[in-house]
């Protein structure tokens, strides 16, 4: 006999499938393309039940943004941990770039689709996206602890532009290029 799952069970279990859906809508179509009734019938959950979690559809997109920063700080410490060099250990980081990019088919980053698709009075999500591609920063200038300060900045530059223009062009020579300078710069 199946044990009964308990009712904080059923409801981490509802919110996560929003959640997954969501991710999968709002990196696919957009957050604006992707409307709620979408997001509730693919997601197999009642409306109500949506609304029980998520207050609006911003909610869903900051819980889907939230999600997909923890996990990509946890391949970039899988990525880097067992590295020896800063050196090693940034170039590591534009290596899971481009396998980040493939996966998704060149889709792009999922905090830059969104930006562009935010009203420029929906502050708590653009300050969700700031805060995430600081802490990007942040671990290439810890990384970095030890060089000038202005090199970090500029590593983190060639990332983010790197990220924008293999989406672009579909490919992942940006990312190639930009691994080339930083392999110079360092």
């Amino acid at each position: 006999m199946k044990p009964k799952a308990s009712p904080k069970t059923d409801q981490s279990t509802v919110r996560q499938r929003i959640v997954d859906m969501a991710a999968r809508l709002f990196h696919q179509q957009g957050y604006n393309q992707t409307g709620i009734n979408q997001l509730i019938e693919e997601a197999g959950v009642a409306k109500a039940s949506l609304y029980q979690h998520f207050k609006t559809k911003d909610d869903v997109l900051q819980a889907y943004l939230a999600q997909v920063s923890q996990d990509w700080f946890r391949q970039v410490e899988r990525a880097i941990a067992p590295l020896d060099t800063p050196k090693e250990k940034v170039l590591a980081l534009f290596d899971l770039l481009k396998s980040f990019l493939e996966s998704v088919d060149f889709r792009g980053c999922n905090f830059q689709n969104a930006l562009v698709e935010l009203p420029p009075a929906e502050l708590n999500t653009r300050q969700l996206i700031r805060g995430h591609k600081t802490k990007m920063s942040q671990v290439i200038t810890d990384l970095l602890a030890d060089a000038d300060p202005d090199l970090a900045a500029q590593i983190s530059l060639l990332f983010e532009g790197a990220l924008i223009t293999s989406q672009l062009y579909h490919s992942v020579e940006p990312v190639n290029a930009a691994r080339r300078i930083v392999e110079r710069l360092l």
